[in-house]
């Protein structure tokens, strides 16, 4: 009669356990929002295009500061085919974070000098996933425009496209 007693003594502790481990597991689990990304991060993105049958690299590094309510701006520099091209200032865009840590968002290019019956500058479609409790993102391309065309190029068409975000996080902030 000991004995059975003990097991199921037991058995109740080791459920007890499991259970609200599991329950503890559940509330552990991280929920995004456009909250979750505030803040300056650091980026860089690599771009492959295929020109004349051969696959080039290209790079672009840079800063994107995210105003946690589904804004951004960015400045970044470009290096293209080996040729370094200045600081692109002035870009914006928007965001959207879902429940489940993965977005969408619209970087405008802006670039200056464009007609106006086209798009204007220039635009780029992300799809992303926010990792690291936010202090990483890790995004690709889903579509591009360049500036002046009057629509996207074709979703076959889109170059090899990916990027890192990293958040910048300061001395004081250590």
């Amino acid at each position: 009669m000991k004995s059975s007693l003990w097991k199921g003594i037991f058995a109740a502790v080791v459920a007890l356990t499991a259970l609200s481990g599991a329950a503890r597991a559940q509330s552990d689990r991280l929920s995004c929002s456009n909250a979750t990304l505030k803040g300056d991060y650091a980026f860089a993105v690599t771009v492959w295009t295929l020109t004349d049958g051969v696959w080039v690299p290209g790079f672009v590094v840079g800063i994107a500061e995210f105003d946690g309510n589904g804004k951004f701006t960015q400045t970044d520099y470009q290096e293209s085919y080996g040729v370094p091209v200045t600081f692109s200032k002035g870009e914006t865009g928007t965001y959207a974070v879902n429940p489940n840590c993965t977005g969408s968002g619209q970087i405008n290019l802006n670039v200056l000098g464009v007609p106006p019956v086209t798009t204007q500058g220039g635009s780029i479609g992300l799809g992303f996933v926010i990792s690291n409790s936010g202090n990483s993102i890790h995004a690709v391309v889903s579509q591009f425009t360049n500036p002046g065309a009057t629509g996207p190029v074709p979703p076959d068409q889109i170059h090899e496209t990916r990027s890192d975000f990293w958040k910048v996080v300061s001395e004081q902030q250590n």
